[in-house]
């Protein structure tokens, strides 16, 4: 049976070319870095110091301005929580959209109990951000702002630097969920404005368990761990070292193959959208049709259960998701579809279709050809 993986949001195959740069570290070259007086320390700390490098340039910033964590979710926590405490003697005021990952809503949530006040910005129903809103919004209280690049389940790209160029004027610290956007598309922190970004291996062939923070120079962040000096002390840990290999070889294959990757998903991305509605009935969108990642179809189909639908697809060799695949063992109404108008009683019919840089024509034709029947 042939089978076709349409859920890149959730998770991405690790390149092969990756998998052959991090063999050496688990066996030969397994030093901690940590350990730099000896030659197996050494070449760990050359490893990591390299991928670094090359991680910082795929978002055009200071190498020593990323900071590895575990996962992106680690990340968001360290950015949000670690910002919020290191600046709470300057106010206790901050915003994020109503669209934001759970790793954001949460750790947001947790402040709220600690004393800190949060705003939730709403979207309109093509799931963006009011610029307007940001700028009234903030006031002289207002410590930091967090608002996703682009949502995984909806797939749409906010204005950041729009949004960027508010927060300088303002003077209030910018984080960016870039977790959807990092290696999938060009990511420019000079051009976002953006002060601090989280982003994950796995959104882009590398592998999982090794993501990064970048913080702008200057800013100041609690460390939400205690352990050791890692990370400039901010993520104490022993070093994932072949995850942090990985995790560079792929930011260097994004960076130069990432044209030649959104060249070919985009017409397959819109074939999607020209053909789905004539498709299937009562099929419903969401979403900007335009203002979106490259590879990503979402929608909801009325008088459909999305969960059995993927069960459906998978019977046939087709994976695709339903919703955010963090949130799939919930059965409560996406936070996502309800924001942006959906009816709660509808949202479970969710669907999210996701296409890789290995997907074909061929791929989309089989999806529609088993979705009809």
């Amino acid at each position: 049976m042939r089978k076709v993986y349409l859920d890149h949001m959730s998770t991405t195959p690790t390149d092969p070319r990756v998998v052959k740069e991090m063999l050496p570290f688990f066996t030969e070259n397994f030093g901690n870095p940590s350990s730099h007086l000896h030659e197996y320390g050494l070449k760990a700390k050359k490893a990591v110091d390299e991928s670094r490098a090359k991680v910082a340039d795929l978002i055009n910033v200071k190498p020593d301005e990323i900071i590895f964590t575990f996962t992106g979710s680690e990340a968001n926590n360290l950015a949000l929580r670690g910002l919020a405490l290191a600046n709470k003697n300057k106010g206790k005021h901050i915003i994020i959209s109503e669209i934001e990952h759970f790793s954001i809503l949460y750790t947001a949530r947790e402040l709220e109990k600690e004393g800190f006040r949060v705003s939730y910005l709403k979207v309109n129903k093509d799931g963006l951000v009011d610029t307007d809103d940001v700028a009234k919004t903030i006031t002289k209280d207002t410590i930091l702002i967090s608002i996703m690049h682009a949502n995984n389940e909806i797939g749409i790209i906010e204005p950041i630097k729009e949004i960027g160029k508010i927060t300088k004027e303002k003077d209030v610290i910018f984080h960016t969920d870039a977790i959807a956007t990092a290696g999938i598309i060009p990511v420019d922190v000079s051009e976002l404005g953006v002060d601090s970004l989280s982003t994950t291996s796995q959104s882009f062939y590398g592998p999982k368990g090794i993501a990064a923070l970048y913080l702008r120079e200057g800013i100041d962040i609690v460390s939400i761990m205690k352990g050791g000096a890692q990370e400039g002390g901010r993520r104490p840990g022993t070093d994932n070292i072949p995850g942090i290999v990985g995790m560079g070889k792929a930011a260097e294959l994004a960076k130069i193959e990432m044209k030649s990757r959104i060249e070919r998903l985009i017409p397959l991305r819109d074939k999607l959208i020209k053909e789905l509605p004539n498709r299937i009935k009562y099929l419903h969108f969401t979403g900007h049709l335009t203002k979106r990642l490259p590879g990503h179809v979402s929608f909801w189909i009325s008088f459909a259960e999305g969960e059995s639908l993927v069960l459906f697809l998978n019977y046939n060799g087709i994976a695709i998701a339903s919703g955010s695949a963090c949130s799939s063992p919930d059965l409560q109404a996406s936070h996502v579809l309800t924001a942006i108008g959906v009816p709660p009683d509808v949202c479970h019919g969710s669907i999210t279709v996701s296409l890789g840089k290995d997907n074909t024509e061929e791929d989309v034709d089989y999806f529609w050809t088993h979705y009809q029947r």
